[in-house]
């Protein structure tokens, strides 16, 4: 009796193991699960509509919508979102690129660019811009400017008018870590002193154009589409009132941005950015490397790491695995764009409110899907699945058969 139960224990530990690796639940088909994702996150959080897209390792594309832009139009996917910070990425690209050219080096100080302003140390170099390490005062967090956009949003602001409203620095250049738009705001005047053009220009030139990026738009340079997704939040006024805000005029605080926000993108082609950036086919290898040297947000809890205009983000945030990429905002828009390395996945999610948990929570539950369709959360990863479930029901006919065997048995000894 004490060999069948060391043999019954054994078997059972099988079959949990078993049971583990195929926990995925495979009656529903991928599209299916990733559109169920979408439609349950929106309505549990009364956010309008989505855009979401995922290219996966072997070059299949997903592309997911839900909700509506506005009436009864529903979101599609070639409608164009403003993906706020995520700009970043893109400007630091354009820098590093430029690098390679020789054009300018990360190491340059403000000095040789720029002339000198008030409460900005001309020694800080461009990598200190990129990695937010200058200690730079963040414009918007001056309440004053504020409320001057609010006396006339149509107006159209210069960068050295934004520069007036920055106080003094938060620390010494590189004695800690403080993001601010207003280190990518002095970024994209350099980029326009060394290119004699400006940020749009660049952009085309070195990006749309070569990798046939048709849904790209800088704003305040660019004609933004027709077809941009409306967008819904308050209308800025502190009255409470939620509204759609999509024709709110906006240029200035769109200018007031410049640097640090202003791109239009669809899900498509921002996932194919990403995808095209972290897997080695925009910059040479020496360029991401200098990308991904990260510094620590220290102890906030809400603050990724940060390389140059890339963020680290929080292994909580990317379902244990570890995760680059670059989360945005902008009036009525709350955006995300992540890369996994070790699963050469990218992941997008573009929400029309500047919902944060919602995106966030999207986020999550595509990545998880994604995730468990490459079987990266099986304990045997290296068996096909098929093979994994024919064994697991081997295993559970086998234990089975066991029990009522045992039991017949317990029962002729008791006849006895």
């Amino acid at each position: 009796m004490k060999t069948q139960k060391i043999n019954l224990t054994n078997i059972l530990f099988l079959v949990f193991i078993l049971s583990l690796s195929c926990s995925n639940d495979n009656s529903l088909p991928l599209e299916l699960k990733l559109q169920n994702a979408l439609d349950k996150c929106i309505k549990k959080h009364d956010v309008e509509g989505v855009s979401a897209a995922i290219l996966f390792p072997d070059g299949k594309k997903w592309i997911g919508t839900s909700g509506i832009s506005h009436d009864t139009i529903t979101i599609k996917p070639d409608m164009v979102f403003a993906i706020g910070s995520i700009t970043k990425n893109f400007v630091a690209t354009l820098t590093l690129k430029l690098a390679e050219e020789g054009k300018l080096s990360l190491d340059d100080p403000l000095s040789k660019w720029l002339p000198e302003y008030p409460h900005v140390n001309s020694e800080i170099t461009i990598r200190q811009l990129l990695n937010h390490t200058s200690g730079i005062y963040m414009y918007w967090s001056n309440q004053q400017i504020w409320d001057d956009l609010k006396k006339d949003r149509t107006k159209v602001w210069t960068p050295e008018e934004v520069l007036t409203y920055i106080k003094d620095p938060y620390f010494e250049p590189g004695e800690g870590y403080r993001y601010s738009n207003t280190n990518y705001l002095l970024m994209a005047m350099i980029i326009e002193k060394v290119t004699g053009s400006s940020l749009s220009v660049q952009f085309r030139e070195r990006f749309w154009n070569p990798l046939h990026i048709k849904n790209a738009f800088l704003s305040m340079e660019e004609e933004i589409p027709d077809n941009q997704a409306h967008v819904y939040g308050d209308n800025f006024n502190n009255d409470g009132s939620y509204q759609d805000v999509t024709f709110l005029p906006r240029a200035s605080h769109e200018s007031i941005g410049y640097g640090s926000g202003g791109l239009f993108m669809t899900a498509e082609d921002l996932v194919f950015w990403c995808h095209s950036l972290f897997e080695g086919k925009i910059l040479n290898q020496q360029s991401m490397d200098e990308m991904m040297q990260f510094v620590s947000s220290g102890l906030s809890k809400n603050m990724n790491d940060y390389g140059l205009g890339v963020e680290k983000f929080r292994r909580k945030n990317s379902n244990g695995k570890m995760a680059i990429g670059h989360s945005g905002a902008n009036i009525g828009t709350s955006t995300y764009m992540v890369y996994l390395p070790k699963y050469h996945l990218s992941v997008v999610v573009l929400i029309n409110n500047m919902n944060h948990q919602c995106s966030g929570e999207i986020r999550k539950e595509l990545i998880k899907i994604s995730l468990k369709e490459l079987n990266a959360y099986s304990i045997i990863p290296l068996f096909p699945s098929g093979i994994i479930i024919i064994a697991a029901v081997t295993f559970w006919f086998i234990f089975i058969i066991i029990l009522v065997l045992r039991k017949r048995k317990k029962t002729d000894q008791g006849r006895v």
